[in-house]
């Protein structure tokens, strides 16, 4: 029986001041799923098994986003046939790393994959985001479009769907730092209210516009400036203890900055090169260990070119 295991990563969001609408791969960590037909069960989707989720995720398909992911998929192809998953989740549960994207996502290069490879990037994007909506409690393009494409994007707009690469420039690296603490999205977006003063909205369009002109020409010290959040950041910094120290830190060790990746508690950092990176994810950990506890996971990577991709297939 054939089948196709496709990998997904982890994916910063928000990246300071781009709340929404800014994004960037990781190369590791992220989720796998495993996809094959099911010759003998109804259409439609299937969960097997999820591996290293503590029992944690739902097991019925209409629950689980990477099944939800893989529904779309083929109810947008049009295909018939069964199909079966199983999740290996790599990526910690409520981290801030996109791990919803990650398996909505690795879901649906795998399924294309096993079809044929039939569908678009971006039905790929909109049906990840179809199965985002049940991870999160919303479907936001700025995990989803950087897991499935690699690399930084801006989405200009989510539908319909407009999506911006940006160029990174060499040798900018992330230090990321995963807490022991949980922050699930639909909670953390709810301290964020529905008004925003208008003075914050300025400060907040005018540093986007200075991190992609940043990026474009590779200017650390305007990405540095840049890496400010005026809005969302403020009224979430009560979720992790120690922020302002754990940032600060951060910079203290050489970072151009540092903020919480996506709804946190996970922070990133980004770093003119992988040995300032280092130093930063130390000191970040040590900051951690200080003021939150001393279990963590650190990562240290480029913005991965890559999105979601097959990583084996199985013919037996």
């Amino acid at each position: 029986m054939k089948s196709v295991t496709a990998f997904a990563p982890a994916t910063v969001s928000n990246v300071g001041c781009g709340f929404d609408v800014l994004g960037f791969a990781l190369e590791g960590p992220g989720d796998e799923v495993t996809v094959r037909f099911a010759p003998g069960r109804g259409p439609g989707v299937s969960i097997d098994d999820i591996l290293d989720d503590e029992g944690r995720l739902p097991r019925e398909a209409s629950r689980n986003t990477a099944g939800v992911a893989a529904g779309a998929l083929l109810t947008l192809l049009g295909e018939s046939r069964a199909i079966s998953l199983t999740i290996r989740k790599g990526l910690p549960l409520a981290s801030g790393l996109g791990g919803s994207a990650a398996s909505a996502a690795a879901a649906v290069v795998a399924v294309d994959a096993l079809l044929g490879r039939r569908a678009s990037r971006d039905q790929l994007i909109a049906c990840a985001l179809d199965g985002e909506r049940i991870g999160a409690g919303s479907a936001h393009p700025d995990n989803v479009a950087p897991c499935l494409c690699g690399g930084f994007v801006l989405v200009r707009h989510p539908d319909p769907l407009d999506i911006v690469p940006l160029p990174v420039p060499s040798g900018l690296t992330a230090a990321v730092v995963h807490p022991d603490l949980e922050i699930e999205t639909a909670r953390a977006r709810a301290l964020l209210g529905d008004t925003v003063p208008l003075a914050s909205a300025i400060r907040q369009w005018a540093n986007v516009g200075a991190l992609v002109d940043g990026l474009h020409r590779s200017d650390f010290a305007l990405i540095g400036r840049a890496l400010e959040d005026a809005i969302a950041e403020p009224r979430r910094a009560s979720l992790v203890p120690g922020l302002a120290a754990i940032k600060r830190a951060a910079v203290d060790a050489g970072a151009l900055g540092c903020g919480l990746s996506g709804s946190g508690p996970s922070l990133f950092a980004l770093c003119p090169d992988r040995a300032i990176a280092d130093r930063v994810a130390a000191a970040m950990a040590a900051a951690v260990r200080t003021h939150i506890g001393p279990r963590l996971q650190a990562y240290v990577s480029p913005i991965a070119r890559d999105g979601a991709r097959v990583v084996s297939t199985c013919d037996s």
